[in-house]
């Protein structure tokens, strides 16, 4: 598992990710839209789409963060990638982004904008190798990384998942 592991991050040059993992932008589209056509939260213009490879190995997790705009999930291969959502009503749900669609699993997610969410690769020595799609396109500007201790007062009856995909 190992050696396909690093032929994913040699071969596709993916970079460490802030909240876990590893990533790369693959698309950025040339065309913006502007400041003023977006809603007051973004701190300027956007591109129309972005989207990024992500790879999650079982020995790490993707903290919980949150993003002004929808990201759609797309499973490329590997074992299956819990993505864990806390809806704005406080709603917690974890979705199986996978091919086994005998047990739930669907290849593709769509999480909505402002949901903190989180993921995480549950079989022991494995990978998950997904595509991350998000519109109006990505700005780190846009990013928000989750505190343990602000996530777990604003959402208590969560706070075993909290605790354990947070990092602070």
């Amino acid at each position: 598992m190992t050696q396909e592991i690093n032929r994913l991050v040699e071969n596709l040059q993916l970079f460490p990710h802030p909240e876990g993992g590893f990533y790369k932008e693959v698309y950025r589209s040339e065309k913006v839209i502007s400041k003023e056509a977006l809603p007051d939260n973004f701190s300027g213009d956007r591109s129309y789409c972005t989207s990024i490879y992500f790879l999650l190995t079982s020995g790490n997790f993707s903290a919980f963060h949150r993003i002004k705009q929808d990201e759609i999930w797309h499973f490329y291969s590997g074992t299956s990638l819990s993505v864990h959502v806390i809806d704005k009503k406080g709603n917690y749900t974890e979705y199986k982004v996978g091919m086994d669609f005998r047990n739930g699993e669907e290849p593709q997610l769509v999480v909505p904008a402002g949901c903190w969410f989180a993921s995480s690769v549950t079989k022991k020595d494995s990978y998950a190798f997904v595509g991350c799609t998000v519109a109006p396109g990505f700005d780190f500007d846009d990013f928000e990384l989750a505190t343990r201790s602000a996530l777990t007062d604003s959402y208590p009856k969560h706070k075993d998942i909290i605790h354990r995909l947070t990092r602070e």
